[in-house]
């Protein structure tokens, strides 16, 4: 028994230190990935035919049963600039604010960044946008909390033991460049397709605890894909097909399903959000939700089906997000230089 619970503290370290490395690589990013859209692709700052501005919340907690689990949180704004001024496009302009904890020792990653987008039309039914974005990101972690190989004495980790690991600093800051692109074709109130691709960490800044003679590592340039699409069936329904793609170094993620959304007024002012995801090999994702007025409020829950659920007690992950679209007063009315599928 004492040889199995060794074992199990062996697998909970380990673990947690491939979610710090994991972290350190990746950047951050959510199950419910539209409904950050800032994080996927700058080009979707101001990607908002029917409203002048949105603000989103959210929160995500994984991994909760080992290494010390992994928690992401975030909020972003963004909103339409000269939308009265041009007549067949608009920018956009918008921020975010990240952080997530991660691992035993509390790896923690801040970051704060600011987009800008300009948006336009092709004609009456396509809209291509061009987003960049800029920001500075800090990491930081305890040391005093984690547990190195050397300092096993072969019944228990001993932190009086001297770890000899050559950590130079125990914080980190970079600044993070980013852009992407985006076309929208809106075929019929009744259709839309939507389709980006965008380049993250593009000037590849160092992150490193060590000094720069012992590790110069660098944050690999991450691409990521997604398209959706929006379809209406006779005022009942709105149904999201939506794919997303995303490679970073030797690292791959694929996420895939569809949302839909019922009216359950004349109008739409009320909508059941129901949805059902796949991660490839990771993890199923069933989503609920519900929209009220122009708030609208959703949460999944990832079940693992992955060997990591012997590790995690197949507890996955939680997340929330929360979303506010408003109309600026002196609009008059809702702002749409295209058209858009809606109740």
């Amino acid at each position: 028994m004492k040889g199995l619970k060794i074992t199990y503290r062996l697998l909970g370290v380990l673990l947690g230190l491939l979610l710090q490395q994991c972290v350190a690589a990746q950047a951050l990013n959510y199950s419910q990935y539209f409904n950050s859209p800032l994080l996927v692709n700058p080009a979707n700052t101001g990607f908002n035919p029917d409203y002048d501005y949105r603000a989103g919340l959210n929160y995500r907690n994984s991994f909760t049963a080992v290494g010390g689990g992994y928690k992401t949180m975030g909020v972003w704004a963004d909103a339409k600039l000269f939308a009265n001024r041009f007549e067949n496009g608009w920018m956009g302009i918008g921020g975010s604010i990240i952080k997530d904890v991660a691992g035993t020792g509390q790896l923690t990653a801040t970051g704060a960044s600011l987009s800008l987008a300009w948006h336009q039309m092709l004609g009456y039914k396509s809209l291509l946008s061009a987003g960049f974005s800029a920001g500075v990101t800090t990491k930081r972690v305890d040391i005093a909390k984690l547990n190195f190989d050397n300092q096993w004495n072969g019944q228990f980790f001993d932190v009086s033991i001297p770890s000899n690991e050559p950590f130079a600093f125990s914080q980190v800051g970079y600044l993070d460049l980013n852009m992407g692109l985006n076309y929208a074709y809106f075929a019929s109130e009744n259709f839309y397709f939507n389709a980006g691709v965008s380049m993250m960490h593009i000037n590849r800044p160092r992150e490193s605890f060590f000094a720069a003679n012992i590790s110069d590592a660098r944050v690999p340039t991450r691409f990521n894909f997604f398209a959706n699409a929006s379809i209406k069936l006779e005022d009942m329904w709105i149904l999201n097909p939506n794919i997303y793609f995303s490679t970073i170094g030797n690292k791959n993620e694929l996420v895939m399903g569809m949302n839909a959304n019922r009216n359950l007024g004349g109008n739409g002012a009320q909508q059941m959000i129901v949805g059902l995801y796949y991660r490839n090999r990771d993890a199923i994702i069933p989503m609920i939700g519900y929209s009220v007025n122009d708030l609208q409020i959703t949460v999944n829950y990832d079940a693992t089906i992955s060997s990591l659920g012997r590790l995690n007690a197949t507890r996955g992950a939680y997340e929330l997000s929360i979303i506010k679209h408003g109309i600026f007063s002196s609009s008059g009315g809702r702002s749409v230089k295209c058209p858009t599928v809606r109740f």
